[in-house]
């Protein structure tokens, strides 16, 4: 009997490959800003593309827009080459390739800084697995059905002729373990795996991936979780905690240390919701999580100007209005308070 392979979740359209290689071709340096805070899929994808689009002859420089590379993404390959905003020349580029990104306000300083950077004066290539994507690109490859920007870029790569060499499969590698927790996620398919058993196959390891992701860890990120495990509170059935800048600087520690906490809060017992709002000058920086199928945190963020995924979302809230945004999403993903927990802690 023979077995054959399941269809795939979804098919890269071969027109959006094409129309992205055209114009990143046209360049003569193309630069890829990765999001704020940036995690594992948003810097080891752009990387990814930089190592297929030099094969291809076309210079590319990744850039980490909030001038922040968290130590724990140190290990991709080619992290040497990245650039970080503010701390290094911007190079002259003459295309933009955004990877990851679900809206241009995502590229923190590297876009406010200079709004005319992305009007579109500058071509834009826009590579995304978020639902609430802006299709902002002159060229959008935009596939919610992925589990992570890495698995679209997979594709892309293939599809351009671009050899799977280790550097770039261990790049995809991290990208998608990264955004799955180790093909955990329940946007993790039978396609995700496939692709990464193929990354494997190209030499990808698993290992420091996995040790760099969710193994090790500074004192600088244990400071910050006790710190921040230790001011969690209650808000109807949403969990949530808060970390000040102070509380950053006491630790000494980057807000992305604290990234994996909010999935940690997001399975405890009697929560609908989980919550972190991160200190950002006169407001709060907001990720949001939820183990339940009928709570969209995605459309939930939309309506405060965020976006993300329905388990996974994000946006931003003003000083004054925390207390506000706390109840707002406490009635949105409804249920009743957990035993012993208070009904409205602003």
């Amino acid at each position: 009997m023979t077995v054959s392979s399941p269809a795939r979740t979804w098919l890269l359209d071969p027109a959006d490959a094409a129309a992205a290689l055209q114009v990143l071709q046209t360049a003569k340096t193309v630069l890829l800003p990765t999001h704020q805070n940036v995690d594992a899929d948003g810097l080891a994808s752009p990387l990814a593309v930089q190592h297929g689009l030099a094969q291809l002859g076309v210079a590319a420089v990744t850039l980490v827009s909030d001038g922040q590379l968290p130590n724990s993404l140190r290990f991709l390959p080619g992290v040497e080459s990245v650039r970080r905003y503010g701390v290094d020349p911007l190079p002259d580029y003459d295309v933009l390739c955004l990877v990851d990104c679900s809206d241009r306000k995502r590229l923190d300083s590297f876009s406010t800084d200079d709004p005319s950077r992305l009007d579109g004066s500058v071509p834009i290539v826009n590579i995304d697995h978020h639902v609430t994507n802006a299709r902002f690109g002159q060229v959008n490859v935009v596939v919610p059905e992925a589990a992570s920007a890495a698995e679209i870029v997979a594709e892309l790569l293939g599809a351009w002729k671009v050899e799977l060499t280790t550097p770039i499969a261990q790049c995809l590698l991290a990208g998608i373990y990264g955004d799955t927790l180790g093909l955990r996620t329940p946007a993790t398919t039978s396609c995700t795996m496939r692709t990464a058993a193929d990354l494997v196959d190209a030499g990808a390891n698993p290992a420091p991936i996995v040790d760099a992701l969710f193994r090790l860890k500074p004192k600088s990120t244990v400071c910050l979780w006790q710190r921040a495990l230790s001011h969690v509170q209650w808000t109807g059935t949403l969990i949530w905690t808060a970390l000040t800048q102070e509380t950053l600087a006491d630790c000494q520690a980057v807000p992305s240390e604290a990234e994996g906490l909010v999935n940690f809060l997001a399975g405890t017992e009697g929560s609908r919701a989980a919550a972190i709002l991160y200190e950002e000058g006169s407001g709060w920086r907001v990720s949001l999580r939820s183990l339940h199928e009928d709570v969209d945190v995605a459309a939930i963020a939309s309506t405060f100007g965020g976006g993300g995924h329905p388990r996974a979302a994000g946006c931003q809230v003003e000083a004054g209005q925390k207390d506000e945004f706390l109840r707002k999403v406490a009635e949105l993903t409804a249920g009743s308070s957990p035993s012993g927990a208070a009904s409205d802690a602003g």
